[in-house]
C-alpha cells in the first residue's frame, strides 16, 4: 500500500486483475474531490465530486455517489449519479440506482426499482468521446420502475 501503510482496510485500493489491468476501489467513507482518469476498472462505494473517465468498467456500489460526468466502456450502477454518463457499450441500472442527468449509451438495462430522471440518447454507432449529435433520438424519462 502507498505511503508505507500496512492497513488492509484502506478505503482506496488498486489491484491487478487477471487480464493485467488495474482495478481501483474507492471505499465507503472516502470522499474524493477532483478528476479521476484510469485505463482499468473502477469501483466506487464512497463519494466522488468531479468527473471520472476510464477505458474499463465502472461499478458504483449501493453506497456510492458521483456528482460529475462519467465516461467509460461499461457500467453497473447501484448507487447515485448526478451528471452526464457517456457509456460506450452497456449501462446497467440496478434496482437501487438513483440517476439524475443525461445518458449517452449504446445499450441500457434498467431493473425494477431504479430511479432515472433526465434524458437518454441511445446509438450503437456513438463513441463516448464524441459530442452527441443534435439529430439523435432523444427520450425524456421521469419514472420509477417497479
Amino acid at each position: 500500500m502507498a505511503w508505507g501503510n500496512k492497513n488492509t482496510n484502506d478505503t482506496v485500493k488498486t489491484q491487478e486483475s487477471e487480464s493485467g489491468s488495474s482495478i481501483n476501489l474507492i471505499g465507503t467513507g472516502t470522499t474524493i474531490v477532483g478528476e479521476i482518469s484510469s485505463n482499468g476498472d473502477i469501483r466506487i462505494d464512497g463519494t466522488l465530486e468531479g468527473n471520472i473517465e476510464t477505458r474499463g468498467k465502472l461499478v458504483i456500489g449501493q453506497s456510492g455517489l458521483v456528482k460529475g460526468n462519467i465516461k467509460c466502456k461499461n457500467s453497473d450502477i447501484s448507487g447515485t449519479v448526478q451528471g452526464k454518463l457517456y457509456v460506450d457499450e452497456f449501462l446497467s441500472l440496478k434496482s437501487t440506482a438513483r440517476i439524475t442527468g443525461e445518458l449517452f449509451v449504446n445499450k441500457l438495462a434498467i431493473e425494477p426499482g431504479a430511479l432515472f430522471t433526465g434524458t437518454c440518447n441511445m446509438s450503437d454507432k456513438r463513441n463516448a468521446n464524441e459530442t452527441p449529435a443534435v439529430n439523435k433520438e432523444k427520450v425524456e424519462i421521469k419514472a420509477k420502475f417497479n
